[in-house]
């Protein structure tokens, strides 16, 4: 455990705290104005479905940029644009449609993530010893999902009380900080020459990268594909299906959605400490299961929302669904990673998390839009769209079996 808390990786942990509570309370706070400003679920979905397109194609070019480029400033300097493009929307709200600049607010903010997480999980295996990197892997999510979980706290009360500024002021803050700590961290990096240009290098490394999975990692673009499919059809049923079900239908608060996110947040928490202090006890080959855990509390979640439950009732059987759907979910990708990056040449580490990244997602808009248009349809019954969910996950879950029974 010694060798996990150097310097560089507690001050990388450290600016991850700082700039993903920037992220999270923006997170919250953005598509929760939206909803309150058009109480349509379907565009909420639509807009919230623009916003990840950019960051699976970002994604890609982040990985690619780790790989050539020194993964410190790529940090920084993601950080200080971030900053730039809240206080740009600050300034433009009240001036422009609503809806336009949501989405292309929320577009520049994903694609900016897509392109900094890379970096960052590329960082990982090489500020760690190798039997440490599951708990550093374990580390860099808890970091994240606490601030997921203090994000939405916080978000909801500063929105609910005081409206958008002060989340938009906070969130400057947050990721100026946390670029200028960055500054100081200190990644190994070894300088690549560039003999092409830059979008032919990308293409050039994206085939490097896909090449050396079908060859030297086949069964991880099966495991991708069913992640990509569960993504469809359970994770954009979350996005959309808890802030619509929490504020349109069950008419709580924005301090309860934030509570209920923070749920979600505390959650993830738990996963990572899980799979921290239990790594040599996880086996990839039961991955299946957990994906059948996550199905299992949508269908609670279903429960919630038939008539006969009282409304408080139903909130907190929805929050604490979601605490479980996010524990499970986070062990999940925890494992994951670290079994990924522990099979990787160094210099291809970069690359290979983006492509999980933008695979892993690429479905995800299709089926936020997609959830967004059926709860508006079934506002009423909107525990039927939640059922469908369930049991077409349930079938996802159960059929990849053999597919993570074929992993070591």
């Amino acid at each position: 455990m010694k060798m996990l808390f150097k310097r560089d990786f507690i001050m990388v942990a450290i600016g991850q705290i700082i700039s993903l509570f920037g992220n999270a309370i923006l997170r919250f706070a953005l598509p929760l104005y939206l909803l309150r400003e058009t109480d349509s679920a379907s565009l909420f979905g639509i807009v919230t479905a623009c916003s990840f397109i950019p960051m699976i194609v970002f994604s890609l070019l982040g990985g690619v940029i780790a790989d050539r480029k020194n993964k410190r400033n790529i940090m920084v300097i993601l950080d200080f644009v971030t900053a730039a493009v809240v206080l740009l929307f600050y300034l433009a709200l009240g001036k422009a449609p609503v809806v336009p600049l949501m989405i292309l607010t929320l577009m520049a903010l994903y694609g900016i993530s897509g392109a900094y997480q890379p970096s960052v999980q590329a960082s990982v295996p090489l500020l760690t010893e190798k039997e440490t990197l599951m708990k550093g892997n374990a580390v860099i999510n808890t970091v994240s999902t606490l601030s997921g979980l203090l994000g939405p706290i916080a978000g909801g009360v500063l929105f609910g009380s005081f409206g958008l500024s002060p989340v938009l002021f906070i969130s400057i803050a947050c990721f100026i900080l946390s670029a200028v700590m960055e500054i100081f961290i200190h990644i190994p990096f070894e300088k690549r020459t560039e003999e092409k240009g830059v979008l032919r290098t990308a293409a050039s490394d994206v085939r490097e990268c896909f090449l050396y999975m079908k060859k030297e990692n086949p069964d991880l673009l099966s495991v991708l594909i069913v992640i990509a499919f569960f993504n469809f059809i359970f994770s954009a049923a979350m996005v959309v299906g808890i802030p619509a079900a929490v504020v349109s239908i069950l008419k709580m608060s924005d301090v309860a959605l934030g509570l209920t996110e923070a749920a979600m947040g505390l959650g993830g928490l738990a996963g990572g400490i899980i799979a921290g202090s239990a790594d040599r006890k996880l086996k990839l080959k039961n991955g299946w299961i957990v994906l059948a855990v996550c199905s299992v509390t949508a269908f609670i979640m279903a429960a919630a929302l038939f008539e006969p439950v009282p409304e408080r009732a139903g909130y907190f059987i929805i929050t604490a669904a979601s605490f479980a759907a996010m524990c499970a979910s986070s062990m999940f990708g925890v494992f994951v990673l670290t079994a990924v990056q522990s099979r990787t040449p160094p210099h291809l580490l970069g690359k290979i998390m983006a492509v999980i990244i933008s695979v892993s997602t690429c479905s995800q808009p299709l089926g936020q839009a997609f959830y967004g248009v059926m709860f508006d349809l079934s506002a009423e019954r909107a525990y039927i769209v939640m059922i469908g969910s369930s049991v077409a996950s349930m079938a996802v879950a159960l059929g990849s079996k053999k597919v993570f029974g074929k992993l070591r």
